[in-house]
């Protein structure tokens, strides 16, 4: 190629990533059913976008550490207190009788289908074992099914990509250097055991390296990020030196200790980092993609639908129901867990990285792992998005529409708005710092939010699970402010906060972060005051009059939701709908 043609092909690769992604945000659905078919039409259509002829032989190895920083940052988002007793049991279940049973299914079922060698069946076998939390994390934020459900298949896809990586890695050396597979011999358990200890080490010495840098050395946001970048790179490459794939693993578990270790200084906003990643995926699949011809998939197209036809109605409803056996769940959620297992970016690589060193062997079929692979991961993406939202409504999981919110602060005053909101049956959570405030609230009815609940929001890739909106009502209004920017990344639904008084401000910019509530009149100390004097909240239907010197607070439509009065927009009651109002300070008797 060209240097022309090569610079065009790496600003076409770019430019569908970036519009694919935009593209994606603004229809609600995952990038993925974007960028599959686009990368395949690029690579049909035109010459440049092959990563053979952008990038040459180095292109496997630039999958391998995009897919490290990839993992590393799912890892972030992994927090281990929120994975306890049940659960965590599950998920080992999941992960053991994921690997196995999809593996054993797929090489009884792949050389009739498919008219390929069993070795070549074993490799496509487990490249299909993995799922991907670029896959899953978009769809389960589109369904929003109960968090115990969430949790559950976010960890399972996370932990499962290293762990398929690696065990794919092992059955192509296997392959590559012995020509046939003995999975009875404790060799290849000593040899997968190998991996995950120099995964293990990497990990080890990745968290050093970050604690060196975040914690002792105090980086800012843009050093720190660029710091974990380098880190994670580093330590990934080494450990693939020294032991192939082992780099994915040393990845997620850095990005895990630095979630759950207590005294990390972790940079609370990283756009930079989000947005890279982001761009990452793009060009992979993209990139990808390209790779697959049409005339490859011709062939393999009606045995490859039948295969997914297999894993989605046979295998994983084995899998997931056989995992969940005897524990906490419900029907419903045991169900869904079995309907929720797309392929992703881990499956592509994989192929991408072992098909090509297996057709060289000149083994039987396998010229067909990347498009069936290819075609695995378009089918499961699209089929999952199109039904898990139903499928969840249907099965009982779907978390309702009703606002869930967070009120933040331990004031009589936000106390009783608590009470109030609950009394208009909305499950509220309430969180404070002072042991006062917290047995107030406890002493109120109220559920109280654990203690850390806020440093955890404050985490680059904490979820406040069970909220989806947040009411800032402290009386430091600096707190407010600052809480309402770090906050606002890590929920659901909107964040809001109580204005501040007019003639003091504070520190903090006071339009930083968060709507104002209640408009321009009722800030907070106007609303401490009146309540102290007296003012009670009401609930009452909005088909009935406003009684005399009341205002409206909050609007509770007939499905749940919460529309709270501020300064940037009208809320109109209607019929059906509840109202919250603030009454008038009482009159002193004659």
């Amino acid at each position: 190629m060209s240097e022309d043609d090569i610079l065009l092909g790496i600003a076409l690769v770019v430019a569908l990533a970036a519009a694919c992604q935009i593209l994606a945000g603004k229809l609600r659905v995952p990038a993925l059913i974007l960028l599959l078919p686009v990368g395949f039409a690029a690579g049909a259509l035109t010459d440049v976008v092959h990563p053979d002829q952008l990038i040459g032989e180095e292109f496997s190895a630039l999958v391998s550490l995009s897919v490290a920083v990839i993992l590393y940052d799912a890892g972030l988002g992994l927090d281990l207190r929120n994975l306890t007793g049940h659960p965590r049991a599950i998920v080992g279940r999941l992960l053991l009788f994921g690997v196995a049973l999809t593996f054993l299914g797929v090489c009884a079922v792949a050389p009739a289908l498919f008219g390929m060698s069993l070795r070549v069946s074993a490799m496509v076998g487990m490249i299909l074992v993995v799922s991907g939390p670029t896959v899953v994390g978009p769809l389960l934020q589109y369904v929003r099914p109960t968090d115990k459900v969430r949790r559950l298949l976010i960890w399972e896809g996370t932990l499962t990509d290293p762990i398929g990586a690696i065990l794919g890695a092992l059955v192509f050396h296997a392959i590559a250097t012995t020509h046939h597979i003995d999975i009875g011999r404790g060799y290849q358990i000593g040899q997968f055991l190998i991996s995950m200890a120099v995964g293990l080490v990497g990990g080890a010495v990745g968290v050093a390296l970050l604690w060196l840098t975040l914690r002792v050395l105090r980086l800012g946001e843009t050093l720190g990020t660029l710091a974990q970048l380098a880190t994670v790179i580093a330590v990934s490459a080494g450990c693939d030196i020294v032991r192939d794939d082992t780099g994915l693993i040393a990845a997620i578990v850095t990005g895990m200790a630095a979630a759950n270790i207590r005294g990390f200084d972790m940079p609370a906003r990283r756009p930079f980092f989000e947005t890279l990643v982001q761009l990452i995926i793009g060009l992979l699949f993209i990139s990808i993609s390209a790779s697959v011809t049409p005339a490859s998939l011709v062939p393999v197209l009606v045995p490859t639908l039948v295969l997914v036809a297999f894993l989605v109605l046979v295998v994983r409803p084995l899998v997931a129901f056989t995992a969940t056996m005897g524990k906490d769940m419900t029907l419903g959620e045991r169900a869904f867990a079995g309907w929720m297992a797309p392929r992703g970016i881990v499956a592509a690589s994989t192929a991408a990285a072992f098909s090509a060193a297996l057709v060289q062997l000149g083994l039987r079929g396998a010229s067909k792992i990347l498009p069936i692979t290819f075609l695995v991961i378009v089918s499961t993406v699209v089929l999952y998005a199109l039904t898990a939202g139903p499928v969840a409504r249907r099965l009982g999981v779907a978390t309702p529409n009703r606002t869930r919110p967070l009120l933040v602060g331990g004031a009589p005053w936000v106390i009783a708005l608590g009470r109030t909101l609950q009394s208009a049956g909305l499950d509220v959570q309430m969180w404070a710092g002072l042991d006062e405030e917290r047995e107030r609230i406890k002493d109120a009815g109220i559920k109280l939010a654990r203690g850390d609940l806020l440093a955890t929001a404050t985490n680059p890739r904490a979820r406040l699970e069970g909220v989806n909106a947040v009411f800032l009502l402290t009386d430091d209004d600096d707190f407010n402010a600052l809480a309402s920017v770090l906050v606002e990344d890590n929920v659901e639904g909107p964040v809001y906060r109580v204005g501040p008084p007019h003639q003091s401000h504070g520190v903090v910019a006071p339009y930083t972060g968060g709507a104002v509530l209640f408009g321009g009149s009722l800030v907070r100390h106007v609303l401490a005051a009146r309540y102290e004097q007296g003012a009670r909240f009401l609930v009452q239907p909005a088909s009935d009059q406003l009684p005399p010197g009341h205002e409206t607070l909050f609007v509770v439509r007939d499905d749940g939701r919460l529309a709270p009065v501020d300064e940037t927009q009208a809320v109109i009651p209607q019929e059906g709908d509840l109202v919250v109002l603030l009454g008038p300070v009482p009159s002193p008797p004659d």
